[in-house]
């Protein structure tokens, strides 16, 4: 089998589910071996920024601007970063604004990414019913493969 570099996106969002995620796509791209390289992104989709309104006299920073952010990104990156860095891969750390499942999937096409690497969101069957999983809107609409981890 021909196993040539891969892009691979990998959602974040510091959870347990996301850690996992993380470490499979680390090893996924240390699984290429050194002659074809993978690139690995980690993608930390925050929601959508708030229009601010006529009455807002101060409206409210976005996540990336407040105070705290650098400790909470190396918190939220903290599992990604360091297995990339002790597997030699080449990671891109990137955080967009919106909808987790439409931003994931915009991001993978943009990029070309060959496969999406996502944790399982853990929501019980009637949670998910009513609200989605970002996990599974993802494996649905994707254009490329999606690997959900358990």
């Amino acid at each position: 089998m021909l196993n040539l570099g891969k892009k691979i996106l990998v959602a974040i969002d510091g959870s347990p589910q996301s850690d996992k995620a993380a470490e499979e796509a680390i090893r996924m791209a240390k699984g290429t071996g050194p002659r074809f390289k993978s690139r690995v992104f980690a993608l930390l989709a925050l929601p959508s920024m708030r229009v601010p309104s006529f009455t807002d006299f101060f409206p409210t920073p976005v996540a990336t601007e407040l105070p705290d952010w650098e400790e909470k990104r190396k918190r939220i990156f903290y599992v990604v970063e360091k297995a990339a860095a002790e597997a030699g891969i080449e990671l891109q750390p990137e955080v967009v604004y919106g909808d987790a499942a439409e931003e994931i999937m915009a991001f993978a096409e943009q990029e070309n990414v060959d496969v999406i690497v996502i944790g399982s969101s853990g929501a019980g069957r009637v949670k998910r019913a009513f609200l989605g999983s970002v996990s599974t809107k993802v494996a649905l609409h994707a254009r490329c493969s999606v690997y959900i981890v358990r």
